[in-house]
């Protein structure tokens, strides 16, 4: 309680007794006048004192407690609630990312995987305008899924105590539960962790499934494999609302239910509510009595039952917008992985190019290639053509300053020392000795200028940012990835059909000139191009 709050209520209830005791005083003259000749109005005068007293003070302790207190309160929650913008509707929120998916989709140049995701982006769109609420029953194959879909619908809509493996694809039914006003659509699943190849199918499909899913109910007979602990943590990670039942208690003691029912609320309590962990028993084994008679218990689906009401009534606007959103974004992401696939593919064409046609320049050309990099890094114009595959537009004086830039960073980590060399030690194998030197500095400035090259994708990819590490951190990490063995070895043997072999025969021919070497080796590039 607020001291400014607590000081108003100590003096004004101390003035209110100073008051009480006056007129009680007062009064109670004026009482034992009356009480001699009228006791009942003297007794009726004492209740109305009473009620006055009381009033008073009651209708103090309010004033004080709206105009001191919640007054204040609410004067906070107005201010927090210019400070805080109201989020739109998950509903809008889906409806803009379906748009951006669209316009995501339309950069895509596969027209397969084109025409696959805007028809999944169309079957969101679909589900947005839906009114059921989507369940799915997932799990293994021996845990009674298809008995618990039975006792939900109240018929029987599989085969009960199946093997592993009859439920082959997902089987959806329709089911109204009192006190949901949407229809709710039960999936039935086929088991994972299944054994063999259509096992496994099954299994994605499965998960598939479960993923579309508004609500999951993993059911499960027992405790929790490892096995069956991963998917549905898995699931719970990214948003998808669970409840997790423990089927087929009939086949336990008291004592071992609970301690299961226990042991699963436990495990799951970091992603999952210990009341949305329900224990039931779907198709209960038949009981045979001590006189030899059959009995056929009733399923125990009750508990499940009023907990799928609870939710989906407090929660079913939530859990199909939340699912909406959840498809909108997974989408996304899977057109925003073609893009950048597509994307690093088109650049890697335009490294190759521009770091053989600079490895020809060089070969013919009287300079040092440590000067031409400390100058020039890389070819301007490859930097604004990777640019452009990333959305960027950028001017040649821009192109140069990003390649200077990169190329002094080469320079000051030692990697064109580093790239001498590695090139040097791997071509003295393969080339004539008379060549070797300017056949090093040639190919040299290919490696380098991939290095580059790889090192602007980085930086286009992300926004034109090149991460905490910065320049040189990008620049490292592509020199390490370009001096494995395995890349050199492919790397030289280009090197030797694209520039070695071309400037072997230039050297052949000793009345060549300057420019009819260029000229042969750039139409050898086009032909390999």
């Amino acid at each position: 309680m607020p001291l400014l709050r607590l000081v108003a209520l100590f003096l004004g209830l101390s003035i209110i007794l100073g008051l009480s005791i006056w007129l009680v005083t007062s009064l109670s003259h004026l009482y034992m006048q009356i009480s001699f000749t009228a006791p009942l109005l003297a007794n009726l005068l004492l209740l109305l004192v009473i009620i006055l007293i009381g009033a008073i003070i009651g209708g103090y302790i309010y004033y004080v407690n709206k105009y001191t207190g919640r007054g204040s309160r609410k004067t906070k929650r107005k201010r927090r609630a210019r400070n805080v913008r109201v989020p739109e509707e998950k509903t809008e929120v889906a409806s803009q990312n379906l748009k951006a998916l669209r316009k995501q989709v339309g950069q895509i140049q596969d027209t397969i995987a084109q025409k696959a995701l805007l028809s999944k982006s169309q079957q969101i769109e679909a589900d947005l305008q839906r009114g059921e609420v989507k369940v799915v029953i997932f799990g293994t194959g021996s845990a009674g899924k298809t008995s618990l879909v039975n006792a939900l619908i109240g018929e029987i809509v599989g085969e009960v105590n199946a093997i592993m493996g009859t439920t082959t694809q997902g089987e959806t039914y329709s089911l109204q539960l009192k006190g949901v006003g949407r229809e709710i659509l039960i999936i039935d699943t086929p088991g994972i962790l299944e054994a063999g190849i259509a096992g496994t199918e099954r299994g994605e499909l499965a998960r598939q499934l479960a993923t579309e899913s508004d609500l999951l109910v993993f059911t499960v007979d027992n405790d929790l494999r490892q096995s069956e602990y991963q998917p549905l943590k898995t699931l719970a990670e990214i948003g998808k609302r669970s409840l997790l039942v423990f089927n087929k208690t009939d086949l336990y003691t008291d004592e071992d239910r609970d301690m299961i029912l226990g042991r699963l609320k436990e495990r799951v309590k970091p992603f999952i509510p210990p009341s949305d962990v329900i224990a039931i028993a779907a198709n209960p084994q038949p009981v045979q009595l001590a006189s030899g008679e059959i009995i056929e218990p009733t399923a125990e689906i009750l508990p499940l039952i009023k907990r799928l009401v609870a939710v989906l009534r407090a929660e079913g606007e939530d859990l199909i917008a939340d699912n909406i959103l959840l498809q909108s974004h997974r989408l996304g992401e899977e057109a925003r992985k073609i893009i950048e696939i597509q994307r690093r593919r088109e650049s890697d064409k335009v490294i190759e190019r521009y770091q053989w046609i600079g490895a020809g320049v060089i070969a013919v050309t009287p300079v040092p290639v440590i000067d031409m990099l400390a100058t020039a890094a890389v070819n301007a114009q490859m930097v604004i053509e990777i640019g452009k595959i990333y959305g960027v537009e950028l001017d040649l004086e821009q192109g140069k300053e990003l390649a200077l830039s990169l190329g002094k960073t080469l320079v000051s980590l030692g990697v064109v020392k580093g790239a001498v060399d590695i090139l040097a030690k791997a071509l003295q194998f393969n080339v004539a000795t008379y060549i070797v030197g300017k056949a090093i500095q040639a190919v040299s400035a290919a490696y380098l200028t991939r290095i580059a090259g790889k090192s602007f994708v980085e930086y286009f990819k992300r926004n034109l940012d090149w991460g905490d590490g910065g320049i040189t951190e990008v620049v490292q990490q592509q020199f390490q990835l370009s001096r494995r063995d395995e890349f050199i070895k492919s790397f030289v043997q280009d090197a030797i059909s694209k520039v070695v072999q071309p400037l072997s025969e230039a050297w052949g021919d000793e009345e060549m000139e300057e420019e009819e070497v260029v000229e042969k080796m750039e139409a050898q590039l086009e032909d390999d191009w």
